[in-house]
């Protein structure tokens, strides 16, 4: 979660402070908003964050999928995806 009190930051102070910045960043976990004239532009995030997250957006896309082909009769039963996994 973004501590808005800590972790919104100007692209011109990310520029002048890019270290003490990023060493805050992995510390903490957070990410870095950077804003250009007052508005967010940019997240900088830390590469296992990124990591995890994509993941999960991943996993979440797959059950979309697969909610998505139930609905259009896709797909198998339980008992059908049971008798070929002890199939092998």
């Amino acid at each position: 979660m973004i501590d808005v009190s800590q972790d919104i930051h100007s692209l011109t102070a990310f520029k002048r402070d890019t270290n003490g910045l990023m060493k805050r960043m992995k510390k903490n976990g957070r990410p870095l908003v950077l804003t250009v004239k007052g508005r967010a532009e940019a997240i900088v995030l830390d590469p296992v964050v990124y990591q995890r997250l994509a993941e999960y957006h991943d996993a979440v896309e797959g059950i979309r999928r697969g909610l998505a082909q139930a609905k259009k009769g896709l797909g198998q039963s339980v008992d059908e995806v049971f008798d070929e996994i002890e199939r092998g």
